[in-house]
């Protein structure tokens, strides 16, 4: 083995991820590992960072997809530094703070109506008479921050 790369059970202690989830990321495209004679996998060094940076832009709600467009913006595939951190979190930003928006109505909503126009109840008669808000798509309309599910998805 190269002194330089890791195995796979090594990457998994490192990062406390389970190797299961390492496998899926390279099937993600997230990280990339080489086979040995044996078909063993090894993985360099940086892949503990990497892997740690996907798992905090994970932790902070970023989707898969997304992380995967990020690293795909670094040259040669390269592992993210503090930099890249930087500038890749700062994209970010905006779509957190219209989640964080989003989940604080639905917090302060929670005591009140559903949504109208997917689960009413007697109570939200009230506020959506003949259920109008149908008309504008399905879901909870009134606590959609922008009327659409699906930009999140």
């Amino acid at each position: 083995m190269v002194e330089a790369e890791l195995t796979v059970g090594q990457v998994a202690r490192r990062t406390g991820v389970p190797v299961s989830t390492l496998h899926f990321y390279e099937r993600e495209g997230l990280l990339l590992s080489r086979r040995t004679v044996g078909n063993q996998r090894r993985y360099p060094r940086d892949a503990v960072r990497r892997v740690s940076f996907v798992r905090v832009s994970q932790r902070v709600g970023i989707p898969l997809a997304r992380i995967r467009a990020a690293l795909e913006t670094l040259p040669e595939g390269r592992t993210p530094s503090r930099a890249d951190w930087a500038r890749l979190s700062a994209g970010w930003r905006d779509e957190l703070d219209r989640r964080i928006d989003e989940l604080e109505r639905l917090r302060d909503g929670l005591d009140d109506c559903i949504g109208c126009g997917c689960l009413s109840l007697d109570r939200c008669r009230l506020a959506n008479p003949d259920d109008a808000l149908a008309d504008e798509g399905p879901g909870p309309r009134r606590l959609l921050a922008d009327g659409s599910a699906s930009d999140r998805t």
